[in-house]
Order: structure tokens, then sequence, then C-alpha cells
């Protein structure tokens, strides 16, 4: 197991590099910039299933949103990140600034149109924020902010910050609560990723215009009772 871990790790890294720079004309448009990103994150999940059998499955497919949306994802692994950008028409993350530093990755992060987010910057930040994620939905992006800010680990549950019902009431979108296993798979931090299948469940939306208590309350309960669930699938 840990021999195939390290030989996907080895895959994610060097094809993440070899991708990123090959296709480096793709950042002069957008879309050519996400579509690689897409395909790049395919390739992911198919090798991570060819050389750890580990696959995935996704609950209430139909409930991601086609055009316009807001998802608010539990965060326990990369895994997520790569699965929606898979599964997603045009996904705009909401993520830490420092992460745009990063080569490669935070080229195509920017070219994608991602929504960076400095956590010093206190108001300012949380301003910056909701106005480039109205912009992207506005042009159809469906834009993806983990509430807890950090990965969790596996029966834990962080805080939700209140970062997300900014967002639901600049955009005026539902929020789309995602819950999932993939910290039982996808080891963090670390190179094991174990055999299995990962769970993605997609909840039932939030209808626009809930009160901001009422919001994040339902979500943290939502989010967090299916992913205990999930967690405790095969015991």
């Amino acid at each position: 197991m840990r021999a195939r871990s390290v030989l996907f790790a080895a895959y994610l890294w060097a094809s993440a590099a070899a991708v990123g720079f090959l296709c480096l004309p793709a950042l002069a448009r957008r879309e050519w910039s996400l579509a690689v990103s897409k395909a790049w994150a395919r390739s992911v999940l198919w090798a991570l299933r060819a050389t750890c059998g580990l696959g995935y499955a996704v609950e209430g497919a139909d409930r991601l949103p086609h055009g316009a949306g807001l998802l608010a994802v539990k965060h326990q692994a990369m895994w997520e990140t790569v699965a929606l950008t898979a599964l997603l028409e045009r996904p705009c993350f909401v993520l830490k600034k420092e992460l745009r530093a990063i080569p490669v990755f935070g080229w195509y992060c920017r070219a994608n149109g991602f929504v960076f987010v400095d956590r010093k910057d206190g108001a300012r930040a949380l301003r910056a924020m909701t106005a480039a994620a109205r912009r992207a939905a506005d042009e159809g992006a469906q834009v993806v902010i983990f509430p807890e800010g950090t990965r969790a680990r596996v029966g834990e549950a962080l805080p939700y910050h209140p970062g997300v019902a900014a967002l639901a009431r600049a955009t005026g979108l539902p929020v789309v609560p995602v819950a999932h296993d993939a910290g039982r798979y996808w080891t963090h931090p670390g190179l094991l990723r174990r055999p299995g299948t990962i769970t993605m469940r997609v909840l039932d939306e939030i209808p626009p215009g809930t009160p901001r208590r009422e919001l994040m309350t339902r979500l943290r309960d939502e989010v967090e009772a299916a992913t205990r669930t999930l967690e405790g699938a095969d015991g």
C-alpha cells in the first residue's frame, strides 16, 4: 500500500509540473486554463484508482449546480479540490492568499479566476472576497468555499467561519452543502492512500435569504452529521 501511495504521489506532482509547463500558453485565456486544469484533475482521479485502488462515488450529483452556484464543502484532504475541479462545469475556489505564490499551481489558479483571501486583512478581505465571488457567479461560475478554512482530521469538527454567509448574501445564491469521507482514505498529513471508495454526498440546498445564524447552524449541523455517517459507513 505504501509503495503504491508513493507511486501515486510521484505521478501527482510530476504530472502537475509537466502539464503545467507544457500548457503554459493556456494561461492566456480562462477557458483554456480551466480546460487544462479539468483534464489534469480527471487524470489524477484515474491514477488514484489505477495505482491505489481508490475510487469515488457521488450521492446527489443532480444537486450540483449548473451555471452560477455556491457550494460549502467539508475540507479533509486535497482530494475534494481535485474532484470538484473535475466534476463542476466552471469551478471557482475561494483560497487563502498564500497559495497564489506556489509555482504552476498558483499560476493556473489565477488564470482560472479563483478568489484569494488575505486572512489577516479583516473586513477589507471579506469585502474583496465577496466582490470577487459575486463577479465570478455573475459569469456563471460555481463558487466553492471550505467553511472551516483549514483541513479537519477524521472525526474532527472545526468551527465554521461566516464567510459563506457573506457570500450567500452577496450573490443571492442558495448554499449547496457537501460532505464526504475523503480523510479516511487520503491521509493528511502523509502520503498514504488507502484502497476503497470515497463517498461525496451533495445535500439539499439552503435557500437564498436564510438568516445568517440559521444558515450557519443548519450548514454545520447537516454537513457534520452527513460526514459522521459516511465516516462510520463501514464501521
